[in-house]
């Protein structure tokens, strides 16, 4: 791949469609973060980060960071109360999946109001649409970009990166200089709660996300998995704490080997560092007591649990 001819060939086709302005849809990923710097010199652009409340532990503080080191000018929007009301009582994954979809796109319409863009330039990459359905393709998720958006769009979608493939977006990124980011899903953490998100399971998973983050960036030997997530299951099992029952929230922890998105294989860790994970995470989150450990390849099953 030559990675500065597909750059300037991004460029260039962005130019050649934005007939006016138009909002850039960031959620902070690695997709749209690299979006964003291919896109950052062109006027008539504005760049719009979407706090949805359902990302990790101190991701707006990174994101913005990222920014300000790229010096990319972008805006800032908190939305996480509107994210978390459109989702109260919804349980069903595709059902989340499309309303987080028609969400961000609220959202970027009030924008558009103030910006007055007619365009919208979005980071969907090949996996998204292949895995989203349509034509002769089954559905297998509705990606919120793709299949979770609502029929009356409003915009004219312009996507740059549609062809890529995850190991592609990793090599372009690396162009720019930028720091590798774990994949993670524009939905966020609503697809990681399996049935309804409340702010309360939403607290419970980002530390148990936190403390495996962490532990996996400190004491993983070799190569570290292409990515690594907590699920918080809607499963409540006894326990004990101390000399007392318990009756707890159960998270599985998934970690899988990839080069492109499309198949994977679930990573062999040491047995001593999912111990000291499972530890550290019932010890600190008094909610959860037990923890189970994801062996399954993709496929069968896809990488995120919904």
């Amino acid at each position: 791949m030559d990675v500065q001819k597909f750059v300037e060939e991004s460029r260039e086709m962005i130019i050649s469609k934005l007939h006016g302005k138009g909002i850039l849809a960031c959620s902070g990923g690695q997709d749209s973060t690299l979006l964003s710097m291919i896109a950052a010199p062109i006027k008539d652009i504005e760049i719009v980060f979407v706090d949805t409340g359902l990302l990790r532990l101190n991701e707006v503080e990174r994101v913005k960071g990222l920014f300000e080191k790229f010096n990319v000018k972008y805006k800032l929007i908190d939305a996480k109360k509107i994210f978390l009301d459109n989702l109260k009582g919804v349980a069903d994954p595709e059902t989340k999946r499309k309303i987080i979809g028609k969400t961000f796109i609220d959202v970027f319409k009030e924008e558009a109001i103030n910006f007055k863009a007619t365009y919208l330039l979005q980071g969907t990459i090949a996996p998204d649409w292949i895995e989203s359905g349509g034509a002769s393709r089954d559905t297998i998720k509705s990606h919120h970009n793709v299949g979770g958006l609502p029929e009356d769009l409003g915009f004219q979608l312009i996507e740059p990166l549609r062809d890529l493939y995850k190991d592609e977006v990793r090599e372009v990124s690396k162009y720019f200089g930028l720091p590798e980011v774990m994949p993670f899903p524009g939905p966020g953490l609503a697809i990681r709660i399996i049935g309804e998100v409340t702010e309360h399971r939403l607290e419970i998973l980002k530390q148990a996300t936190d403390i495996l983050e962490k532990a996996v960036e400190d004491k993983y030997q070799g190569e570290k998995p292409w990515q690594y997530f907590c699920v918080l299951l809607p499963v409540k099992t006894t326990g004990v704490h101390g000399d007392q029952r318990t009756y707890g929230e159960t998270i599985a922890i998934r970690m899988i080997d990839t080069l492109d998105g499309m198949t994977g294989t679930f990573s062999k860790p040491d047995w001593e560092i999912l111990s000291d994970i499972s530890a550290n995470i019932t010890d600190d989150v008094p909610e959860i007591n037990r923890i189970v450990y994801d062996i399954t390849d993709k496929p069968p099953a896809t990488i995120e649990w919904e």
